[in-house]
């Protein structure tokens, strides 16, 4: 069951779309203390964020790009303003789309869905391609991680992909000398062993430490929790 945050102040309207979501069995969490907004957003981990613009203390688009910062996951802005200059604000904080006020909620649905198709969606938790905050774009060899990227090689990308999908379990080194394998080059353990610590070393420099762990003539894995929101 997907989780969204919903973040709106305004009592009637947050009420209507949490009962009418539910119904299409999504898990909808409201903010009730708009002091902790970004706080009940680092205990939830949502796998998307409906966001006001207009709300006490602080407006929507402080905290949409504080979510952006934080996670991929989709964030729709729903809003009375209906200025073009407020929606392209939006999107350029990291929205993935813009709902002006009044709207229907079965068009609201509808957004959620494709926001859930374009973004976290059936593709990327089939293919497992992401661990919280990081996230692998296999097709460009790049891997994300809050506010920054960083480009990989061929074989640095083969790797953190088997070791996200096997998150927290052990591969051995047979498996990923298999997944290194190609006719046309030697592959060894010392190969191995390098592209290992030079993936451990592209996580350190995106703000990821000591995930990857070594099991002594086994094998690697990759620690989750050593990975934040």
């Amino acid at each position: 069951m997907y989780k969204i945050l919903l973040v709106e102040d305004d009592e009637k309207l947050k009420e209507h779309i949490k009962e009418y979501l539910k119904r299409y069995d999504y898990d909808v969490i409201t903010v009730e203390d708009y002091k902790e907004i970004e706080k009940q957003f680092d205990e939830i981990n949502p796998d998307l964020v409906l966001l006001d613009i207009n709300l006490p203390y602080y407006d929507g688009f402080y905290f949409c790009r504080i979510f952006r910062k934080k996670s991929i996951n989709p964030i729709i802005i729903i809003s009375a303003r209906t200025e073009e200059a407020e929606q392209v604000m939006g999107i350029e904080l990291g929205a993935d789309d813009y709902i002006t006020k009044p709207f229907s909620l079965q068009l609201l649905l509808v957004k959620v869905k494709a926001c859930f198709r374009r973004s976290v969606g059936e593709y990327v938790k089939k293919n497992n391609s992401h661990v919280n905050a990081l996230f692998l774009d296999e097709s460009n060899y790049k891997l994300f991680y809050k506010d920054k990227e960083i480009e990989l090689s061929k074989n640095e990308c083969k790797l953190i992909k088997k070791l996200i999908e096997e998150k927290d379990k052990i591969v051995s080194r047979e498996e990923l000398l298999e997944i290194l394998w190609d006719d046309t080059v030697f592959v060894d353990d010392n190969t191995l062993t390098v592209n290992v610590t030079r993936v451990k070393n592209k996580l350190k420099d995106i703000g990821i430490e000591d995930a990857i762990k070594t099991k002594r003539g086994i094998g690697y894995f990759l620690q989750s929790h050593q990975i934040k929101n």
